[in-house]
Order: structure tokens, then sequence, then C-alpha cells
């Protein structure tokens, strides 16, 4: 091999999103980059693991619901079954779609992709080993580390068994129990909850926290609990701890320290994740590893060492793909100008596909209240909108949160279908500079009609009525 092939101006360890958006933009500079990448396939855990299979999963599970409760065709479709076969061979076309998108994207700035696991041998060398233990040596003067992250597996627990999965396994699965218990009601334990009791099956959700999502506004939380429980049927345990698993032949039996025991036919594990920074050597350069695998950096993505930077899940907060891909170009335009002015925003946008979705941006009431600050409330429920009658998604609402002297925009909390998506047209406003971030904006504009868009003027009316 060319001695030549094997320096590159920047090394990017991952290449999920964080690595993505770094590489892109350090070739784009005119730098020479190299994506090394331990999967035979580029997309990382987004595309092969999470984001991407686990929410075309969701979208098939939630086609097929919606189809069974329609008014014309619902009837016909009641003794339709969904197999497991007929889901995976949906999540593997999206996926596949994915990596030839991901592949063009490196090849038309060239790139060089090198599939296997990395390991530093000093500050400025990795040693890559591919699947056939074939070891190659790469040095660089910049690192980019963007490995992500892992769900969590305590050491107790049988994840060898079938019948025991979490959020990377599950897909994997080969057929669909008809009793499934997830243990961790975070994003991802609603989120799977939420679809598999769309196929029909008994779901039962284990939250180890008082209530679902607590970081959201406890309306929109209250909502999620009502909705899942009440409308959809699962039975949510609150504020529960795991004393041990039993795996047996025919169900799984998670005992709870409360003395709960609940039997099912398979056990998702959905309690944490773990940074992938295990075996990279980076202890012996000095790179401290936190309890949860994450690597520490500063405002710029560097780590201990200046020119090592890591970005993405890696580094932990907020652990959003979305985040990541700009974390990974904010820490590319720093190696390639030596300084980066570009932030991420004060306020991220959150998606959290249940069913219905959820999606947030800013502040809650509580944090308003702690804060100090003056806020009225704007509500909107879709069950009094002509498009959510006319569609049948009647359950969710959209609620504002603003300023009752300024009325600037604090706040947007959705709750209902496709509510990542609505989210955004308050988010264009809400992130202007005063005076434009304004409620008003809502209340003269003039919106389509019938649309779940005009939800922003109804809210904004709603609220501005109350001052």
């Amino acid at each position: 091999m060319d001695a030549l092939k094997n320096h590159f101006d920047v090394i990017v360890i991952g290449s999920g999103p964080g690595g993505e958006g770094a590489s892109i933009k350090l070739a784009k500079t005119g730098k020479s980059v190299a994506v090394v990448e331990s999967h035979s396939m580029v997309g990382g855990g987004c595309t092969h693991l999470g984001t991407i299979p686990s929410k075309t999963l969701i979208h098939e599970i939630s086609q097929y619901s919606e189809q069974k409760k329609s008014r014309l065709f619902g009837r016909a479709l009641q003794q339709v079954k969904v197999t497991c076969d007929d889901l995976m061979a949906a999540v593997q076309d999206v996926v596949a779609q994915q990596v030839r998108e991901r592949e063009g994207f490196y090849a038309r700035n060239a790139i060089e992709v090198i599939e296997g696991h990395a390991r530093f041998i000093d500050a400025h060398t990795v040693e890559v080993v591919d699947e056939a233990g074939n070891p190659r040596q790469l040095t660089a003067g910049h690192f980019v580390i963007a490995t992500g992250s892992h769900p969590y597996r305590p050491d107790d627990v049988d994840f060898v068994n079938a019948r025991v999965v979490d959020s990377d396994t599950i897909l994997q699965m080969r057929e669909l129990p008809g009793t499934l218990t997830v243990y961790g009601a975070g994003v991802i334990g609603c989120e799977y909850a939420s679809a598999f009791k769309g196929l029909g099956m008994k779901v039962n959700l284990v939250n180890t926290r008082e209530r679902l999502l607590e970081y959201l506004d406890e309306e929109i939380s209250n909502a999620l609990s009502y909705h899942m429980r009440d409308e959809q049927g699962i039975l949510i345990r609150q504020n529960e701890e795991y004393e041990r698993v039993e795996v047996r032949d025919d169900a799984v039996v998670l005992h709870l320290k409360t003395g709960k025991v609940i039997k099912s036919d398979m056990l998702l594990w959905a309690n944490g994740r773990t940074g992938n920074s295990a075996g990279m050597g980076l202890e012996t350069l000095g790179i401290a590893i936190d309890h949860r695998g994450n690597l520490g950096v500063n405002q710029a993505y560097q780590t201990a060492l200046p020119h090592i930077y890591a970005v993405g899940d890696i580094v932990g907060f907020p652990n959003l793909a979305s985040a990541a891909y700009d974390q990974g170009r904010f820490a590319g335009t720093h190696i390639a100008e030596g300084f980066c002015d570009e932030r991420l925003v004060r306020d991220i946008p959150t998606g959290i596909y249940t069913t219905p979705e959820i999606s947030c941006l800013g502040g809650t009431e509580r944090d308003l209240t702690e804060q100090h600050i003056p806020y009225e409330v704007g509500h909107s429920f879709f069950r009094n909108l002509a498009r959510g009658q006319i569609t049948a998604h009647k359950a969710g609402m959209l609620k504002l949160l603003f300023h009752r002297e300024t009325l600037e925009i604090l706040g947007i909390h959705c709750f209902g279908h496709n509510a990542a998506e609505i989210l955004h047209i308050g988010q264009a406003i809400m992130t202007q500079p005063a005076p434009y971030n304004n409620i008003k904006y809502f209340i003269n504009t003039t919106f389509n009609y019938p649309t779940m868009a005009e939800a922003y003027r109804v809210a904004a009316l709603n609220g501005y009525n109350r001052l």
C-alpha cells in the first residue's frame, strides 16, 4: 500500500451523523479525509440500528394501525396479520436507500472510507483492524471521534437469550411476541411500547421514574400517559426498579423490587446508553472516559488533546442525530479554520415518535415559573380542527407559551399526529430576533384551510385573549 495513502489531514472515526457532518465539511475545505467505519456499510448506528430502522418500523406499524381504523378499509383489514418478516423487509429497504445516499456523499467528496475498528497507537496514529484481522496503520494531523453509543446492558441480565433484547437486537427478532415488557420509559422505551401496541399485542411499560419523560412540559407528559394507558391500553408501572430477570423456556419474568412480577414473551431493555469508547486506546492518551463511556469536550468539541475532537452521542447530551451532524460540522470548521463562531442553538427541537408524536422546543411551564418569567398559555386541541376531524387524527394539542408583555414565544409543545413536522412552523418564528418573534405573527397570518398548521392561529388567539 502506498505510504502516502496512509496519511491524511484528518481521520474521522465513525460514519454516523457526526462523522458525516465533520468529514464532508472538511473535504469541502480541501482537506484530505479518511473515514473509519467498523460496520461493513456507512451510516453508523443511526442508519443501521437506531433512528432510521426504528422510525421506519414505527411508521409501518402506524400505517397498519391507521388503516385498520379506516372508515373505508378498516373492516376488510381486521383479519390481516403483519409478520415480522414484513416489517423487517420494509426496514431493510429504507436502510439500503440511506446507505446508497451516504455512499454517494463520500464518493462525490473524495473521502476514503476504510472498514475496521480503530485504536490509537499514539496521539497521531491509529491502527485499523478489518473483519479478517488485517491491521493497517493510519496517521493524521487531526482526528474526529464520532463512534456513537450502544444500549447499556447490566451484567446480571441474560442478553444471550432471544427473549431478552435491547434497541439494537430487537431489529433482529425472528417473530413477533404476543406480549412485550419494556423496561425503561425514556424516548426509546416509549416509542417501541407505543408502536408494538399498535400491532395488537399486550404491552407492559416499566418506568424507573415518577412520570413519563419528566423533562417534557408536564401537560404533554400527562397527555402521553393518558393516551398510552387509556386509549392504547398499555399497562404503565411508574417509579419501579428491577430486582432480577428470570428467563424461562416459554417466557421471561421481570421481578421488581416492590415485589411485582411481570411475565411476558419478550423483554425489551431500554434503560440507558453507553458511549462507544472502549478499546480505542484513549486512556493511554490521557483522554478521560466517564462511567457512561462518554468523552469530555470543550465548546469547540476538542478533547484533552486539542487535535482530537469528539462529537455526537460519544459526548453525551443532547444525544440527537440532528445535533450530532451540526456538532461534526462545527468541529470540521474549527479544524479547517482554527475557529468556529457557530454553536448549537440554545433551544434544540425534540422529536419523539410515539403514537401520536411529541415535539417540543424552548421552555416548559415549570422552567418559566422557576425563572419568574411572566408568561401566558395558548392551546389548540386537534379534535376541534377541521383537518383533525377529516383525517381522524383528533388526539393531541398544540401549546404555545409566550411572554405576557413582549409577546415573545418562549416555548412550543406539540402532542399529536405529525407533531415533529408541525413544530418547525413555530420554530421559524420563535428563533427570529425581537420584535419578529411575536405571538401576533400567527394571529395575523392566513393559513390554508383546512390544515393542521392553523393550530398556531387558534392557539395564539386562545392565549392572546387571556391578556
